[in-house]
This record gives C-alpha cells, structure tokens and sequence, in this order.
C-alpha cells in the first residue's frame, strides 16, 4: 500500500497560502466549538523518519489558541515509562475534556521501532495490537476523537534529509544509527508500517496517509484532514444529543442475578489466638516477598471493595504494617474532583499505577462504575454496561506487563454493617467513619448486591481475580486477605525466577 503512494505530491505557494488561511482561521472557531461542547482530541504524528512531524505540528499549532492544547513527545528510552505498561504514560497524558493532546510519536512505538529494533517480540505483537485497539476504543466511546496522520516519504527523500541534518551540529543529535539503519533496510521498516496501518485502521480512529515530500502540500493536507474531522465530529455530537432527547423512557433495571454473595458461608472466623499466630507468620513472609518484588522488579496491583463498614482499612492496615513504606502506595478513591469528572473515568487511576517492583493498593476502585455509578445513575446504562469489558482490557493489560493483580470483595451480612455502624456512632474516635450517606446506601442493598453479583461473575478473571472475603468475623478477614496475597506473590516470584 504505502509504495503505491504518489509521493511527488505539490502545491503552489499561493494555493498553500489560500488554503492554510482559510482552514485556518476555521480551525480556531471548530478548536472553540469542541471546548464549549466538552469534546477531548487527540492528534497523533507518526511516520517515517525525517518526514518533518515537528515541522508540520508546528506549523498546525499555529492556528490554534495555545491555553487550548498540549505537545507531547514519545521518547522510547524515558526510563519512567519503561518501569511501566507501555499505554500508561499515554494514559495519563489524555486530555481533558474539550482539550486538544498533539503527539510527536505516540503507543505506536512498540509496532514500529520496538519491533524492527527487536525489543518487540513477534509472539507479542498480536497483544500489543490489541491493547492498542482496546485503548483507542475505550477513549473513543467515552467521547475522544482520535486523529492519526502518517507521514511518509521515500527512501530517498529521507536520506537527504537525515544528510542535511548531520551536516549541521545543530541538528547532528536528531539522527541516530538506528535512523540510518531504518533507511538503509527502508523496506523491511515500510512493511512493518503497513502492518501496523492495517491492523490499527477503525471506523472511530482511521489513519490518514500524508504525502510529505513537499512541506507545504502535507501542511495543507494535514491542516484539512484536521478541519474536516472536527466539523464532523461536532455535528454527529448534536445529533446523538437530539437522539438522547428523544428517548429519555426509563428502562428497568436488568438483573443479572447468579447469587455470588448469597452463597458465601459468613460464619467462618478465628480465635484470636489463632490470629495472631498467623498474622505474625504471614507479616514476616510479606516482609521478604517486598524485597524480592523489588529485585525481580514486578509491580502489584492489590484492589479492596466491600460494604460499607466491611474492614476494608483494617484489612489493608495489616497489610501494609510490614512493608517498607518507600515501595508501596495506599490510593483512597473518593467521588472525582473537578479535574478528573473530565477526564475518562479511568485516567485518576492510570496515574497511580505502580511501576516495576512497587505496590499499589486501591482503597476502592474503578469497580465504582459498575457499582455506585450505575446504582446513583452517575453515569449512563450504556457507559457502565460497556465498563466491565474496559475494565477486563485494562486489568489484562497491567498483567501482559508481569503485575499481579488482585481484587478483594469484603463481604458481610447487613445485621452486621448494622451493628458495625451503631458501634461507630456510639464510639468518638469512630464518628468520622460513619455518614448519612452510609445509611441511605443501606436501603439500596439488594440493587447493590444485585450489581456487585454481576460485577463479580463478568470481571473476575484468572489474570486478575477477585477474592470473596467472608468478614463478619475481622480475624478471619484479616488472615484470608494476607494469605491470598502472600500465595500470590509466592507464585509469581516463582514463575519470574523459572523465566
């Protein structure tokens, strides 16, 4: 494909002029339009080698009101995001809602240069198209236009280029070996290429192909394809508004009902003998498993829901009393802040996921979309519908990265929350625990258990299961959620060491 495009492409600079003027000033009333109307765009600039991306984003920009965008560059050895899954630094660089995100090179990386450069293996590519397909939809449902643009030239265009550019120690810096061995095995890098646009064209985030041997024709072009998409992309907006108005009739309320929580035997506990003998013991094996962690370097992901008042601090409190506290972090998650209400609703958590050898522990989760979201109609049917399988495609993403990921359902009976919630009222140091709020969630019990019955059977998964904790009895609560995430660990570790 991308050898049959007519690379001589040019225009004249009055035509250049005309256009760019033009499109231009159009592009500051639709960059405008998108913020009033609350639209997020990503732009992205990828390409051959030496194709001019900088050039022409600069050029782009030039049209645009500067408080309205942001320029990211991908830089494939930032050492920070190698410790990481490789979507998270583009995760957490998605603008917010009404903003515009400009990338020089993007997650595109790891099927273009990582794999020619063979830190891509073959075996892994098919993961990391998906990935990057799961990535891209889930920011496209949620709202984001996503525009990608391809620049291309020829082998030979490109090798004058990268001449000129050594030829000044200005801009020596900017071509590498491995700029100079792409060009030289040009058409093996241009098949790779074709092999990513192919795998990576959809309806919501197509490519567009730029002819960039000439500056000013690719400028013209790129201005356009921007211009044209943003016109669309609005007037689809107003009309799904005009259709949302038409049917505000009130659905009832599914229930995928398999009776998880029905089924979970509540009186098991422990002595307190038997507790603390097995807090000890578990506390010291957690103890040198950190240290390993670190070594091996493999990032933890440990997720707590439950009840109110079900033993969600108690349990990550022991927990954690052992680890050394510069290679965990303790996440409480609380209604979204301003900030973070406009971006997708898994953005705040991108940002706090752990890197190599570190441990993240989420006091509440993501699972709020499908749990408190979906009850409290905080967010659409279709949104939380369509969460659980975001949530699976996040979740297998962090694993295919060596985390270890597990989630804990502390469950307990509503006689219990009772007596745990009178117990706080009636206690000073424990009135801050308990709210309103907690009691007015008690009378939605059974629209709760209904969703967490359903969350439980469509998320849990053998990369990142949930565990059930049956915590009317804290003992026994305690020691189950240690013992779990020690076997685990114990586990992975093993399997790291095998290779």
């Amino acid at each position: 494909m991308l050898e049959k495009i007519d690379l001589s492409k040019e225009v004249d600079k009055e035509t250049y002029k005309k256009v760019v003027e033009e499109e231009g000033a159009r592009l500051g009333l639709l960059q405008r339009e998108c913020k009033a109307a609350g639209i997020p765009v990503m732009i992205v600039f990828d390409g051959m080698g030496a194709a001019g991306k900088g050039v022409q984003i600069n050029r782009l920009i030039q049209a645009l009101d500067p408080r309205g965008f942001s320029v990211h560059a991908s830089n494939s050895s930032n050492e920070e995001a190698k410790l990481r899954p490789f979507l998270w630094q583009f995760w957490t660089q998605i603008p917010a809602k009404g903003r515009i995100a400009i990338f020089d090179r993007s997650w595109y990386q790891i099927v273009q240069e990582d794999r020619f450069d063979g830190a891509t293996r073959e075996k892994d590519l098919p993961g990391a198209y998906q990935d990057i397909l799961s990535f891209e939809k889930q920011l496209s449902d949620d709202g984001m236009v996503i525009i990608k643009l391809f620049l291309h030239i020829s082998q030979e265009e490109q090798k004058k280029r990268f001449k000129k550019l050594t030829n000044s120690k200005e801009t020596a810096w900017r071509v590498s070996k491995q700029d100079w061995k792409r060009n030289k095995d040009y058409d093996e890098y241009l098949k790779i290429n074709e092999e990513m646009l192919e795998n990576t064209e959809t309806e919501y985030a197509p490519w567009t192909i730029i002819e960039a041997t000439d500056k000013d024709y690719a400028a013209m072009k790129i201005l356009t394809t921007v211009t044209a998409r943003l016109a669309y992309e609005l007037e689809r907006k107003k009309e799904q508004a005009d259709q949302k108005a038409d049917s505000q009739a009130v659905r009832p309320q599914e229930r995928f009902h398999n009776g998880v929580l029905s089924g979970v035997d509540l009186t098991k506990s422990l002595t307190k003998e038997e507790y603390k003998k097995e807090l000890s013991r578990l506390q010291k094996k957690l103890d040198k498993l950190h240290s390993e962690l670190y070594r091996l370097r493999i990032p933890v992901v440990l997720g707590f829901e439950g009840w109110d008042a079900g033993g969600k601090g108690g349990a990550i409190k022991r927990l954690t009393s052992h680890l050394d506290p510069r290679g965990y972090q303790v996440n409480p998650t609380a209604s979204p802040n301003d900030i973070e209400k406009v971006h997708h609703y898994l953005w705040r958590f991108w940002n706090n996921m752990p890197k190599a050898g570190h441990v993240a522990i989420f006091d509440r989760t993501w699972y709020g979309r499908v749990m408190v979201e979906r009850i409290e109609g905080f967010c659409t049917e279709a949104e939380w519908k369509r969460a659980y399988q975001e949530i699976n495609e996040m979740e297998s993403h962090l694993a295919n990265f060596g985390a270890v990921v597990l989630k804990f359902w502390l469950h307990i009976d509503k006689d219990e929350q009772e007596r745990r919630f009178k117990e706080r009222m009636e206690t000073p140091a424990k009135q801050w625990k308990i709210t309103d709020e907690d009691w007015r969630n008690r009378e939605k019990w059974d629209q709760y258990e209904a969703a967490v019955d359903e969350m439980l059977v469509r998320t849990s998964t053998t990369y990142a299961p949930w565990i059930v904790v049956e915590g009317n009895d804290k003992y026994y609560a305690r020691v189950k959620v240690l013992r779990t995430v020690v076997e685990a660990l114990e586990e992975k570790i093993e399997q790291v060491k095998k290779g």
